[in-house]
């Protein structure tokens, strides 16, 4: 079995602090998810999220203009340089301080970052090449008595404006200008949060937290006298080179010139942006409402509440059709088209933490399940979610998809097993249990016609019928709480695991009712049935893994865990990692497809893989390098132990700046649900982990979110059969002299996918069943996978249906014999045709309703052309008559 799985996306989660930024040719948005960047193409409808991982949760991204640069910094001002297009970590750089707005100049040769009360601007390093040390700090503007807030440059790249805490806003120069003098915008009774230039760079509007909008431009002459500057004497120059557009900013006498007001009761403003061409200011609110207004008439274009809690960033397109919004308390992102009114995106995390997830059959959807009481269901291969069910009123404990993949099941502790259609997207059978108990596990049987759910209060085992909606059976005999219930694939047999250290095997479905127990060493916390049925395997406190033979009814293996999933130190314990292994054990248990391997996660930060048979340990995966987290670390920081304990527990609450912020409107001691303690640190956990049904793919349910590795097939060069001769030019004169077979396999042994992509389209449409005859069945594979891929972005369909039906119709034998090997070939191959008909049906649908108005309409004008004749053939038999 390969190993060898990395980080594919992180699914689950959307938005959780920062700022949010367009991509130059405003198709993608990027949204800092943890201590990770997610970027979400709005117009393909996919989401990818970066592998890399900053140190803690991203306070600050930037863009270059170029898309070429990104950099992401941290909260405790640690920044990384990526390569925005390949996604590789480029240089690690240390700000020294927390950075509250960093920006790109709009030629992309400067970053501007705000320094607590001070401005740094660094050149922008190279992203071609690797330098030792690639940032060159340019200067260090001073002048704020408080901390900066925000950074925007001027049109032309020389001038920048920031505004602070201090109710000021500060004009500098990029190099600095004979005669110039520093200006400070001064009048604001609140924190200034933005400042922005017109696009004639003639006008500066100025944004404040207490809702003002001010208009800042040139003096009129005889004002001229009156300064805004805060320093009268001129600032030594080095650099005499400047554009006009450059002196025309630096050289204006600055003024207020129109006050405006957002006038919303109650509110404060948040976050604001302004799209220069258009000149629309856009502004969030605390309250969740954001408006539009046209600059500088001040005209309230709308105004719509979008969310529950304050809007946290705001961004804008290039174009100025889509704004981007985030609220950090509900991990909220959405994308609204404001000439349409309509949204582009919607997306939401699980409020509270993710408990539980479950892979559809085909693989191609994962359901989860949270403390918030919502199931979500979403899109592997896009990354979103499409269907959110908010029936019930508790925690959701479990999910589980029915083999047939249209019925999702759900238990909850609000006492009810829920099962939703897929197809009408409904909740269409609740079972409940004749007295209230709180379910904390499910199964359903492999005939998706019995379900049944574990009980925490009267430690029993409900069974139900799914089309009347009866109960079936209770079975009794457990003496404390079920923790773990899985149906056997045969479909005989369910195995229940409990807290009184005991697994029983049920034979429900038999008149002998037989119940086979199975006594562990210490409380049963998961159980998983091997592919085959013949494997039980059983999770304990103790972090073993037990392993009984169901037919013999003996104890088969055992792989002792808790050395392999111990580690991370928390800020309040009083051991090392190393030695605390107290309540490392493992939660959740899965087995791959071919019953080989079994994948292992718990309250740790580390998910596990064992080779069944041997008993060993084949990779230790680790979901989370974010020291935002608890237990990520395997040592404490000597430096932040103090006199008064560490300084991660201090309650620094009360410091904030915003009264807001500093509202403590907290629950002394409750800790689950909504985490309202005085301070409170998520710590680093999976609770379910699950294998897809291709064996290519596992997620985990973690603190971070819906975590997907894959195994990683798209290496730029891993050539398959190589040799001296094999080039691009050689393949280039094969399909010149039009050998089409002979060019598609050396494609496919260089591996490159623009080769292959060139040599398959080169193949005309006649020699296709020629050609896929022809192919090696070594190819048969690869190739079909291409298909699959080019039928998702290619607009000639007929072609990819000729391929896929001549290699089907060549290799079928030798694909059936070996189905399970090509098992995500061909579910690829079924995804990519099922959603082309999708597309073609509503089409269709579209069409049709169109040629039906047209065929109307043609019938009243044959109707109304028929009485015109009428009426004149009449006419002229009463003029012949007359």
């Amino acid at each position: 079995m390969k190993a060898n799985y990395k980080f594919s996306n992180l699914c689950g989660t959307v938005y959780r602090q920062g700022n949010i930024v367009f991509t130059p040719d405003g198709n993608s948005v990027l949204s800092p998810v943890g201590n990770r960047v997610s970027v979400f193409d709005l117009v393909n409808n996919k989401s990818y999220t970066f592998p890399f991982e900053n140190r803690k949760n991203i306070s600050a991204i930037a863009l270059s203009p170029d898309a070429n640069v990104l950099l992401s910094v941290d909260e405790d001002g640690r920044a990384l340089l990526v390569n925005f297009k390949r996604g590789a970590v480029l240089h690690h750089f240390n700000f020294q301080k927390p950075v509250k707005a960093i920006k790109f100049s709009p030629d992309g040769k400067y970053i501007a970052v705000s320094h607590d009360s001070h401005v740094q601007v660094w050149q922008t390093p190279n992203h071609l090449i690797r330098e030792f040390a690639p940032f060159n700090l340019h200067r260090t503007y001073t002048g704020h008595h408080d901390e900066v807030l925000s950074i925007e440059w001027s049109p032309d790249s020389k001038c920048f404006i920031t505004t602070s805490r201090d109710m000021t806003a500060r004009l500098f120069t990029l190099d600095p200008v004979e005669g110039f003098r520093p200006k400070t915008f001064a009048g604001h009774k609140d924190a200034v949060l933005n400042a922005f230039f017109s696009s004639d760079a003639k006008t500066i509007y100025t944004v404040s937290r207490d809702g003002a909008v001010f208009t800042w431009k040139a003096k009129p002459k005889e004002d001229e006298d009156d300064s805004d500057s805060d320093d009268d004497q001129p600032v030594a120059s080095t650099s005499n080179a400047a554009g006009s557009l450059y002196n025309e900013i630096a050289n204006t006498r600055w003024g207020v010139h129109k006050r405006n007001y957002f006038n919303q009761a109650g509110t404060k403003v948040v976050c604001s942006t302004f799209h220069r061409s258009s000149s629309l200011l856009v502004v969030g609110f605390s309250t969740g409402v954001f408006g539009l207004w046209e600059m500088p008439a001040f005209s309230n274009i709308h105004t719509l509440s979008i969310s529950q809690e304050k809007i946290s960033s705001v961004a804008i397109n290039p174009s100025g059709e889509w704004l981007a919004f985030g609220a950090k308390k509900l991990g909220q992102l959405l994308v609204w088209e404001w000439q349409s009114e309509s949204y582009v995106l919607k997306q939401q995390g699980h409020y509270f933490d993710m408990n539980t997830l479950a892979y559809a059959p085909d693989g191609q959807h994962i359901a989860t399940g949270g403390d918030d009481g919502k199931v979500k269901v979403w899109n592997t291969t896009s990354g979103f979610c499409f269907v959110t069910f908010s029936e019930h009123s508790a925690a959701v404990s479990a999910v589980e998809f029915a083999k047939q993949g249209q019925v999702l099941f759900s238990a909850s502790l609000d006492g009810t097993v829920r099962a939703f259609d897929l197809i009408r997207y409904r909740n269409f059978r609740t079972f409940t249990s004749p007295t209230p108990v709180q379910f904390s596990c499910l199964a359903v049987d492999p005939s998706g016609e019995v379900v049944a759910a574990g009980s925490t209060d009267s430690f029993e085992v409900f069974l139900w019928s799914v089309q009347t909606g009866k109960l079936l059976d209770v079975l009794t005999g457990h003496e404390a709480p079920i923790s773990s219930l899985a149906f056997s694939p045969t479909g005989n047999i369910i195995a229940s695991g409990s807290w009184d250290k005991t697994v029983r095997v049920w034979n429900v479905f038999s008149r002998s009712r037989a119940v086979e127990p199975f006594t562990l060493s210490a409380d049963v916390l998961s159980v998983a049935f091997r592919p085959d049925g013949k494997e039980l395997a059983a999770s304990s406190l103790d972090g073993q893994i037990m392993f009984f033979d169901v037919n013999l009814g003996k104890q088969t293996n055992i792989i002792d865990g808790r050395r392999d999933i111990s580690g991370g130190r928390k800020a309040d314990d009083r051991m090392a990692a190393s030695n605390n292994a107290s309540g490392k054990a493992f939660n959740s248990l899965a087995y791959t497809a071919d019953g080989r391997c079994i994948i292992a996660g718990g309250n740790s930060k580390y998910v596990v893989i064992y080779d069944v048979r041997e008993g060993v340990m084949v990779k230790k995966f680790q979901i989370s390098q974010n020291l935002s987290l608890d237990g990520t670390e395997e040592f404490l920081d000597s430096r932040k132990v103090t006199e008064a304990g560490n300084i991660d527990l201090i309650d620094d609450h009360g410091d904030a700046s915003d009264l807001e912020d500093r509202l403590d409107t907290a629950l002394p001691g409750a800790q689950h649900g909504d985490m309202s303690k005085r301070r409170y640190r998520q710590e680093a956990r999976t609770k379910c982990v699950r294998f897809a049904p291709t064996g290519r793919a596992w997620a985990a349910a973690s603190t971070e979110g819906l975590l997907i590795y894959s195994v990683d097939d798209s290496t730029s060069f891993d050539p398959f059969d190589l040799d001296i001769e094999l080039t691009p030019q050689a393949l280039l004169s094969v399909l010149a002299r039009r050998e089409h077979l002979k060019a598609l396999v050396m494609a496919f042994r260089l591996n490159e996918r623009p080769l292959i992509q060139k040599a398959y389209e080169s193949v005309p449409h006649a020699d296709i069943r020629l050609v896929a005859r022809g192919l090696p069945l070594v190819y048969v594979g690869p190739l079909l996978r291409f298909v699959a891929e080019h039928m998702e972005k290619s607009p000639h369909f007929e072609f990819d249906l000729l391929w896929a039906s001549a290699l089907l119709g060549a290799h079928g034998r030798h694909l059936r014999d070996r189905a399970g090997e090509y098992a995500s070939v061909l579910r690829a191959l079924q995804k990519g045709l099922s959603d082309f008909e999708q597309l073609v049906s509503r089409l269709c649908e579209d069409n049709r309703s169109t040629l039906d108005y047209l065929l109307d309409q043609l019938k009243v004008k044959q109707l109304r052309d028929g009485d015109v004749e009428m009426d004149d053939s009449t006419h002229r038999q009463q003029i012949g008559a007359f």
